[in-house]
């Protein structure tokens, strides 16, 4: 597979957060490529799909970065998707499991309008898809989902037969 040219500047660290992992390191794109990386993510939907979609959500933290920049660059809402105890008047709650433990996301209530969800990475599709089944329990129509970065290798992950869009995507082939 041909790999989209901003790959060249991920910063890969080796035994980071823990030994044997080798982490690859968004901060140069978001420092030096801002433009071009909000570009190649918006490039993930089309003009007509673009006309659809109501509002973006950010999965916390780094995806409210994408969201931010995606809403302002297409006049569109951004709903943020909160870990537990971080969002007040919440609506529901998700639980997901994590390589080493378990985890919570929470949303406010939705109003039935189209949402696209937005993270760096997906890895698994823990956060993804609870995410993805939060947005639908608080009452959105969920439009679509993408990233940065899919580590395919650690993943075949769809919800409900809808899969995650990235600009880049690593496997171990």
């Amino acid at each position: 597979m041909l790999q989209h040219p901003l790959v060249q500047y991920l910063e890969t660290v080796p035994d980071f957060p823990k030994p044997g992992v080798l982490f690859s390191d968004i901060s140069p794109l978001l420092k030096n490529h801002f433009t071009e990386t909000i570009d190649a993510m918006s490039a993930l939907f089309s003009d007509s799909e673009w006309e659809q979609i109501d509002y973006l959500a950010g999965i916390e933290s780094r995806g409210f970065i994408f969201a931010s920049a995606l809403a302002y660059k297409h006049n569109k809402g951004v709903v943020k998707v909160r870990k537990q105890g971080k969002l007040p008047n919440v609506c529901a709650s998700v639980g997901y499991d994590l390589e080493y433990g378990t985890d919570c996301l929470e949303m406010q209530q939705g109003d039935g309008r189209k949402i696209v969800l937005f993270d760096d990475l997906i890895a698994t599709g823990g956060s993804m898809g609870a995410a993805a089944e939060l947005c639908e329990t608080v009452g959105y129509d969920l439009f679509g989902m993408a990233c940065l970065i899919d580590l395919a290798s650690l993943n075949n992950f769809n919800y409900k037969k809808m899969t995650v869009r990235s600009v880049m995507q690593f496997s171990d082939e």
